[in-house]
C-alpha cells in the first residue's frame, strides 16, 4: 500500500491545503491591487486614508511578496495583513465617499 495516497512526493493533504491557501491569498492581493488602482485618488484623501499611490504601492508590494515568498513567511504575514487592512478598512471608506455617504 502506498503511504502517500497517490499524491506526488511532498504533496500530502497539508501541502495541498497550504498551496491552495497561497494561491487564494495571491488572488486576493491582486484583487486589492486592481481595486486600489481603479478608485479615484480624491476618494482616499476625502476618506482620511493614505494617498492612492501609497495604497497601490502597498498592495503591489504585498502581491510581489506573496508571489515570491508565500504567506507563511516573515514578510508574507505582514503582506497578508496589509491586503486585509486595505479590503476591510480603506476600500469601504473610499467606496462610501464615492457614493456620497460614509457607510458600508
Amino acid at each position: 500500500m502506498d503511504p502517500s495516497g497517490g499524491y506526488p512526493p511532498g504533496m500530502a493533504f497539508d501541502a495541498l491545503l497550504l498551496l491552495s491557501l497561497s494561491w487564494l491569498l495571491l488572488a486576493v492581493a491582486v484583487w486589492a491591487l486592481v481595486d486600489a488602482v481603479v478608485r479615484p485618488a480624491a476618494g482616499y484623501v476625502a476618506a482620511g486614508k493614505l494617498t492612492k499611490p501609497a495604497w497601490v504601492a502597498i498592495t503591489a508590494l504585498a502581491g510581489v511578496i506573496l508571489y515570491s515568498q508565500g504567506p507563511m513567511t516573515f514578510l508574507g504575514l505582514p503582506a497578508v495583513i496589509a491586503v486585509v487592512v486595505y479590503l476591510v478598512d480603506v476600500r469601504p471608506a473610499v467606496r462610501g465617499v464615492q457614493r456620497g455617504n460614509n457607510s458600508w
